[in-house]
């Protein structure tokens, strides 16, 4: 007799439910009309990133109003060739704004603001004056800026009560060293970003309340 088996089959698995997921599709007409209501903000960002596209903004006062700016003067261009210049300007130390030098500097100096006068051509014209800290020796120059270049140009120099003209005067560079008063004067209110400002009345005010600017 064959011995009884002890072994007994194991009950059947009894599956577990698992939740069903069900997904939702959006209809093709509500897919359309999403893709629609954002092309418009499409359009605009891209018309926007093409306007922000490399421009001549060297003068941010015509770049802001929306016009073209004007073209930017370089030494090297053989077109460019300054207007005929006039004669010196009257000028009055009383009527001097000062201009902010080191305070080592031995000399002071000043512009009338009464002879400052922006050219067709890009250069602004102007009289400066330079005295002692006494006040006693004044001498004057009869001057012109090129702010595109960052040079400066002396047409006459007033000694003893009249002018006289430089013969053949030509441009020099802000970093020369008799130059360190012009290369302040377009730093505190001539020129901005390579360009002339605006008007006279915006140099005029700069000058009497500079505000240093991030170029």
């Amino acid at each position: 007799m064959s011995p009884t088996s002890s072994c007994r089959p194991a009950p059947a698995s009894i599956p577990i439910p698992m939740p069903k997921r069900r997904m939702t599709f959006l209809p093709q007409t509500s897919l359309f009309r999403r893709i629609a209501s954002t092309a418009p903000v499409a359009a605009c960002l891209f018309l926007a990133a093409c306007a922000s596209g490399p421009r001549d903004t060297s003068n941010p006062d015509w770049a802001q109003a929306g016009s073209p700016p004007p073209p930017t003067i370089t030494s090297s261009d053989r077109d460019w060739k300054e207007t005929d210049v006039p004669p010196p300007p009257a000028f009055k130390p009383e009527r001097l704004i000062p201009i902010e030098m080191p305070p080592y500097m031995s000399l002071k100096f000043g512009v009338d603001p009464a002879t400052i006068v922006i050219t067709g051509d890009g250069v602004v014209r102007y009289v400066v004056v330079a005295s002692n800290r006494s006040g006693d020796a004044l001498n004057a120059f009869y001057e012109g800026v090129r702010c595109a270049t960052d040079e400066k140009k002396t047409y006459a120099r007033y000694n003893n009560g009249k002018w006289e003209e430089v013969p053949n005067p030509d441009w020099k560079r802000f970093s020369d060293q008799n130059s360190r008063y012009t290369q302040a004067l377009a730093a505190q209110g001539v020129c901005r970003d390579h360009a002339p400002r605006a008007s006279v009345s915006e140099m005029v005010d700069q000058m009497k309340n500079p505000i240093r600017e991030v170029q």
